[in-house]
């Protein structure tokens, strides 16, 4: 069992913990990567995410986190509905695409519009209509609750897994 001294618990900010190290022993948590999108007028934006969850079955709720730094999560925010599309095991490569910053991401991307509106690249494993239910803040990240409102299945394949700090297992 860990415990904190009475100075820490009291003092937050006493806490010292390693960048590095944190990223490093967290990466041991194997998730999925899922590209979250929207419209920005006529233009579909996307970002590359590996912190989606779900949340809450009824009503219905998953979540994500998003970087401050994102030039692409605040037109998400402002939007106020975004669709998840869960990538294959395969799609490494549009992984990356969205990872990037101010790149045209949908370059070769192959997408239709969803039911809500929003950009769901094709031959995805599974994609989620939300609107925007609550954001949070979250250290250099603000923590987005979203109510689904449509969803469905998409091809059959495993999912693309992130487990660290790449696109493997082992």
């Amino acid at each position: 069992m860990v415990t904190t001294s009475d100075s820490m618990a009291s003092n937050p900010a006493a806490i010292d913990v390693e960048p590095t190290i944190f990223r490093r022993v967290l990466g041991h948590f194997l998730t999925g990567v899922v590209v979250v999108s929207t419209m920005d007028g006529e233009q579909p934006v996307g970002l590359a995410i590996g912190s989606f969850f779900s949340i809450s079955l009824a009503p219905p709720l998953v979540g994500f986190c998003a970087a401050n730094s994102s030039e692409t999560w605040p037109i998400i925010k402002r939007a106020g509905r975004f669709c998840i599309n869960v990538l294959a095991a395969d799609q490494e490569a549009v992984c990356r695409q969205f990872a990037r910053s101010g790149a045209e991401k949908f370059d070769g991307v192959g997408w239709s519009t969803s039911e809500g509106g929003c950009p769901r690249l094709d031959d995805v494993i599974a994609w989620i209509d939300c609107d925007i239910e609550t954001i949070h803040a979250g250290g250099d990240h603000e923590i987005c609750v979203g109510r689904v409102r449509a969803l469905g299945d998409g091809r059959l394949s495993s999912p693309l897994p992130f487990f660290r700090g790449g696109h493997r297992i082992g």
